[in-house]
């Protein structure tokens, strides 16, 4: 028997979504683009580091103490933190309506609450980070420097990655 963590997991066996993860994560980010849940689902949007493309992704955005994170449930090397740090943390978010925003990246040491907030909210994170989402925050705290966390700042002075160039 497969069990559905599992199954997630092989569809990013390799650190990058197979064809079908490819294929939801396509229609995640229209819905999530839309609106349609506020607060629980956007989409991101980078420009690639090397094909200089928007890329468009759906993302879980995390409120904690009164601000907004992005977690990198696959981990460091995942293609869209990279493309965020080459792009300055400049991106978009939709949810509705596009909002410029600039990621920076926190230090580990104060992910682990947001990582365990993430979890609660995001059921396929739960398959990627090694951690019940009910365990102690020490638990979170042994994991966080694998897992990168960028707040979000909205940044009405830059254009959207998708008109920049």
């Amino acid at each position: 028997m497969i069990r559905r963590g599992d199954t997630l997991r092989w569809m990013y066996r390799s650190g990058r979504p197979n064809r079908v993860a490819a294929v939801l994560n396509r229609w995640w980010a229209v819905l999530g683009s839309t609106g349609v849940w506020p607060g629980r689902l956007a989409t991101l949007e980078v420009r690639g580091r090397r094909s200089g493309q928007v890329i468009s992704l759906p993302v879980v955005p995390v409120a904690y103490a009164g601000e907004r994170f992005l977690v990198a449930m696959l981990g460091e090397h995942t293609s869209w933190v990279r493309n965020v740090r080459a792009a300055g943390g400049r991106a978009v978010l939709h949810h509705g309506d596009a909002e410029p925003v600039r990621l920076e990246e926190i230090e580990p040491s104060t992910r682990a609450p947001i990582l365990r907030r993430y979890l609660e909210i995001a059921p396929g994170g739960r398959s990627h980070i090694p951690v019940d989402r009910r365990a102690p925050l020490a638990e979170f705290e042994r994991v966080a420097a694998r897992f990168p966390v960028f707040r979000i700042h909205r940044n009405t002075a830059s254009p959207p990655a998708s008109t920049a160039r």
